[in-house]
């Protein structure tokens, strides 16, 4: 169990790295230079609202990918999948915080950036998320985790996170 908890979060930490981090990252750092722009609409306020949505984001994005490795005994990489369906923390509340978490550091950067096509690059890459999600994501843990996955869509939404937690959530994991 040590080696496999092991390899679960050496990989996990490595692809951390590698897709959020070249998503959240890397290609938000290409397109802007992290260059500051004037504030949208001349407002210093939606700077702090931007910084606001990073220091969210990242911590959501890593209790995401600690609870893979942790819980799951697997990665979110689609080649190194948990062992079993993870449904606690915040996947309680919504059934993709790891998403949201990255979409929030790339919309908090347009933000605090003031850059316009960091915008449009967070709906881009939203628009990928969502038909990844529909197309492989989905139907794969409900192949992969069955009645377990049903019942947990059933409940927790797919983007707009519940008020409270979904209670259920224990006897999934």
């Amino acid at each position: 169990m040590a080696v496999k908890r092991a390899s679960a979060i050496l990989g996990t930490f490595f692809f951390l790295f590698i897709a959020p981090g070249t998503v959240a990252g890397l290609i938000p750092w290409a397109i802007s230079g992290w260059q500051w722009r004037p504030a949208f609409f001349g407002e210093a306020p939606l700077r702090w609202f931007g910084g606001v949505l990073i220091i969210l984001g990242v911590p959501i994005l890593l209790d995401s990918f600690a609870r893979f490795a942790l819980e799951g005994f697997g990665t979110p990489a689609p080649f190194y999948p948990t062992e079993r369906l993870i449904a606690t923390g915040l996947y309680r509340y919504v059934r993709n915080p790891m998403y949201l978490g990255v979409l929030a550091v790339i919309g908090g950067q347009a933000l605090l950036l003031g850059d316009t096509r960091l915008i449009v690059y967070g709906v881009i890459v939203g628009f990928a998320c969502h038909i990844f999600v529909i197309v492989y994501e989905e139907p794969e843990l409900r192949r992969r985790y069955g009645a377990q996955f049903d019942a947990y869509r059933a409940h927790v939404p797919r983007w707009l996170p519940r008020l409270t937690p979904y209670s259920g959530a224990k006897s999934l994991s």
